[in-house]
């Protein structure tokens, strides 16, 4: 891995702000160690910016979609680092080891509390962004695909329908997310009901360890390569890539979109909705989106509305007789009902405007406008009943701009153990839902209201979802639910707070597998899985056996 080169040309050292000016500065000796040990001289404007540097603010803000993780509160990296090979990321790790420097890893920034780029209990870190690395190679013949983790969901759809009109992977909605963080924690979207997660399809992975090298599947070993399908970013490697199983698509589905407000009868539909969505044919998933809308009486009240919105793998007449055997009380008219690509069904539920093309995917970026937000995560296994729906209608009337979608299970979900990744949420779940408020101010002020009424509807809903524990979704990371500091000796009780919400029973196996790749704790942030070095007695080992 060493190169021959050690000298780094004037201009780079000339280039190096304030902050690096001396030669011992920790920031400075690792730029130098990276070029040490990488075979490609990297130019330091090209790949290394600094606080100071006219472009640091954009790049650190270019993919972040939460503001309130910008704020100027936030501590903010010393260093952001933009590898351009596989080399590069491997000479990050084996220096900021050297130089005892923490490392933050970005693949697409919809990090929910931005620990992928900031931080809450540390002031000196720096982060590794691998938007630069972003190759796509499909494979219909060996039906696969290598993707680079900084290459965006809605990238590799693009690709992949290149390809093959009747090929797909069943991984997010958001088209903008990085596929390299996107799968390390679970990664659902439309098609989980028939094909499961983004994880359930993966065949192989690169990564960077926390000794440096660069290992796929077969040298890493199953442990491992079960523990980075699920078990969360940051906590065990880098990830480079990920070989992706295709999937077969009709060259035709169907979409629909049908709202219903508080008057049309929306609560007594969802209730409905909650008791047969689970059962459905697996070719069809129907995710509920809840907000107020204003009436049209023009006197500034509101309503909810609940919006039904669905992707089937079908024609639309096989769609409206699923509709009418198991969902019939939805209404669901042939008007109703879309049949289109798959590929421009991705930007359908992504939300795009119908004139937008699927090459829109290739810039990797969303249409919608970044904002202040905070989001929670729930599993809900029995119907919540009405009266306590009327409960979220009266809470959600309060708010400014409060948002909700409920994402049906079953099928597919149902019939793959708990076990098979690290992700645990599967038979029993009727639907997963995700809380989110939303405002536009970035006074400190503002964000407390807006974060404390969003606390407060989760303490309300607590009754009606998931207990012992109350499951959560790592990919919706909720600080609230507990942080470690991250000096390195983290705790399992800690760890344990939130661990079990996301992993259930997995977490045991994922801190055993931490412990083995990761004895140091090189890879940690504030809800990273502790190792067994961090078990301060015996109390906290007998929780482990």
């Amino acid at each position: 891995m060493k190169s021959s080169i050690s000298v780094i040309l004037p201009v780079f050292t000339f280039l190096l702000s304030a902050s690096w000016a001396t030669s011992d500065s920790i920031y400075a000796k690792f730029y130098d160690c990276v070029n040490l040990n990488t075979d490609i001289s990297i130019p330091f404007s090209n790949a290394f910016f600094i606080p100071n540097n006219a472009s640091f603010s954009s790049i650190l803000e270019s993919t972040a979609q939460n503001l309130r993780c910008l704020a100027l509160s936030r501590p903010k990296p010393d260093l952001i680092f933009t590898p351009l090979t596989e080399s590069h990321v491997q000479a990050a790790v084996i220096c900021a080891k050297e130089l005892d420097i923490l490392l933050r890893v970005r693949s697409g920034g919809h990090d929910y509390e931005g620990i992928s780029y900031t931080s809450e209990t540390e002031s000196h870190f720096m982060v590794v962004d691998l938007s630069k690395l972003r190759s796509i190679n499909v494979s219909i013949e060996e039906n696969s695909a290598w993707v680079q983790a900084g290459a965006t969901i809605g990238e590799v759809y693009y690709r992949i329908s290149q390809k093959s009109k009747t090929h797909g992977f069943p991984a997010g909605l958001c088209t903008s997310l990085g596929i390299g963080g996107h799968i390390t924690g679970g990664a659902y979207g439309p098609m989980m009901r028939k094909f499961g997660l983004a994880a359930d399809n993966v065949a192989d992975a690169r990564i960077v360890d926390a000794t440096g090298r660069i290992l796929d599947r077969a040298s890493m070993g199953e442990d491992l390569f079960w523990a980075i399908r699920g078990g969360g970013g940051g906590s065990f490697c880098i990830l480079l890539a990920w070989k992706l199983r295709l999937v077969p698509v009709p060259a035709i589905v169907t979409v629909f979109t049908v709202p219903k407000t508080l008057e049309q009868g929306a609560t007594k539909l969802l209730y409905r909705w909650q008791q047969v969505a689970d059962m459905l044919d697996e070719d069809l998933f129907i995710r509920v989106l809840i907000q107020p809308v204003n009436l049209t009486d023009r006197k500034g009240n509101r309503t909810i509305q609940t919006t039904y919105q669905a992707l089937f793998l079908g024609r639309a007449d096989r769609l409206l007789k699923v509709m009418k055997k198991g969902f019939p009380e939805l209404g669901l008219t042939p008007k109703d009902s879309v049949e289109t690509s798959w590929i421009q069904s991705v930007l359908y539920i992504a939300g795009y405007p119908g004139n937008i093309k699927p090459e829109f995917l290739l810039q990797g970026k969303s249409l919608f406008n970044k904002t202040y937000f905070k989001a929670k995560s729930d599993y809900v296994i029995e119907p919540i009943p009405e009266y306590a729906l009327e409960g979220i209608w009266k809470r959600f009337l309060q708010e400014d701009s409060p948002f909700t979608i409920w994402n049906a299970y079953g099928g597919m979900m149902s019939k793959i153990p708990e076990t098979e990744t690290p992700f645990p949420h599967r038979k029993g779940r009727k639907f997963m839902i995700q809380w989110l408020t939303a405002w536009q101010s970035g006074d400190t002020k503002t964000a407390a209201k807006h974060i404390d009424w969003i606390r407060r509807l989760y303490n309300f809903v607590a009754p009606y979802v998931s207990k012992f524990p109350r499951e959560a979704y790592v990919n919706y990371r909720d600080l609230d639910l507990g942080i470690d500091k991250i000096n390195g000796n983290t705790s399992f009780l800690k760890g344990g707070v939130w661990g079990t919400k996301y992993f259930k029973n997995n977490l045991k196996r994922l801190v055993l597998v931490k412990t083995k790749v990761d004895p140091d704790n090189f890879f940690r942030h504030e809800q990273s899985i502790p190792t067994l070095h961090g078990l301060s007695d015996g109390n906290e080992k007998n929780k482990m056996k």
